[in-house]
């Protein structure tokens, strides 16, 4: 097997000539009538990908090509000649193993890219963003959920203005420590019922720009406890501090892209899903986050944090079927996937 009978393409004649090849000193020899007609460096020569059925070409620099119509032939000439006249791509493809091992590292590496590289990735496109767009995109936001889904609130002028007050308060007892808790996040507080024919129930929202919105029912809920309309408030803020709004919409924008090199033109909905998906792990990660502003913003205003727990207790306990499916599906507290209730009664009825 160490000679195999080809045809030969020179590049220069559109004609194939009758030629035997084999492999020396690293060489490919070409010869024909008893005589060497090319030498050609074995890394100079693109070896064809070893297959079941069909001819085999292997291209050589220069532009000529030899040509062999028995395949089962040319792989046992291949074979015998060693991984000289083979890519190591090829090697691997023809390994259960090596598969196995390139289909673990690409899981682990998409795992790594959604766990870490994706939100990472999504802090630098933040950091470039200026507060402009978040505010435009804000405006754009509160005007459509006005437009669809809110109406202006029944509550008091005089009452609205007392909860922005206190809550005011409440910031402004806050000692930050160190340069990222700062406080120096505008926001704008604001006040809305159900629209008509709404199903919203007792919400709280927060958008890009700074707005922070809570519906009548969600006051009227907590009318008794109003340290809890204060630390909704303070829960809703740390969305604002950490701009968890545009961080979620940078984040997905990231995951489709990432899904459609992967996914590629093959469906629209199967590349938006895994950005769905990947959403709610996300979403987990910044209620936490917004947990924690509002129990430290409460203990900076001697309120126990354990007080959180009645509004857990009232939205499980209290509203029928209805509300409760407003409350996981349209706005708020549905926007985003939130730690279980339990586990947010652990989190605020934790000792200092």
């Amino acid at each position: 097997m160490n000679r195999l009978a080809v045809q030969w393409f020179d590049g220069r004649s559109t004609q194939a000539q009758p030629v035997h090849i084999h492999v020396a000193d690293g060489h490919l020899l070409i010869e024909g009538h008893h005589a060497v007609l090319q030498r050609v460096p074995l890394g100079q020569v693109r070896w064809p990908e070893r297959t079941r059925h069909g001819e085999r070409l292997a291209h050589l620099a220069g532009g000529g090509t030899l040509s062999c119509a028995d395949g089962p032939a040319w792989d046992a000439w291949a074979q015998a000649q060693g991984p000289l006249t083979e890519p190591w791509v090829v090697r691997w493809q023809q390994s259960w193993r090596a598969v196995l091992v390139a289909l673990v590292a690409t899981v682990a590496l998409l795992a790594a890219g959604w766990k870490w590289g994706v939100p990472a990735a999504a802090s630098g496109v933040l950091a470039l963003t200026p507060a402009a767009a978040d505010t435009a995109l804000g405006d754009q936001a509160l005007a459509q959920f006005d437009k669809e889904w809110l109406a202006p609130s029944t509550l008091p002028a005089a009452q609205q203005q007392a909860l922005r007050s206190r809550f005011a308060q409440v910031l402004a007892s806050h000692k930050p420590q160190g340069p990222a808790a700062t406080l120096a996040t505008p926001y704008t507080l604001h006040f809305r019922s159900e629209g008509k024919g709404q199903k919203i129930g007792p919400n709280a929202f927060a958008l890009p720009g700074g707005h922070i919105v809570m519906t009548d029912a969600m006051l009227a809920l907590l009318a008794d406890v109003p340290e809890v309309q204060l630390g909704v408030l303070a829960h809703e803020w740390g969305h604002v501090h950490h701009r968890h709004s545009m961080r979620m919409l940078v984040q997905a924008g990231l995951v489709a892209a990432l899904a459609g090199l992967v996914v590629g033109d093959f469906s629209s909905l199967l590349a938006a899903a895994p950005a769905l998906l990947a959403q709610q792990g996300y979403s987990r990660d910044f209620e936490r986050q917004a947990d924690q502003v509002a129990r430290d913003l409460l203990r900076s205003a001697r309120i126990k944090p354990a007080v959180m727990v009645t509004l857990f207790d009232r939205l499980d306990g209290t509203l029928g079927k209805d509300m409760k499916d407003a409350r996981d599906g349209l706005l708020g507290i549905g926007l985003a996937s939130h730690p279980s209730d339990d586990e947010r009664r652990r989190f605020f009825s934790e000792k200092p």
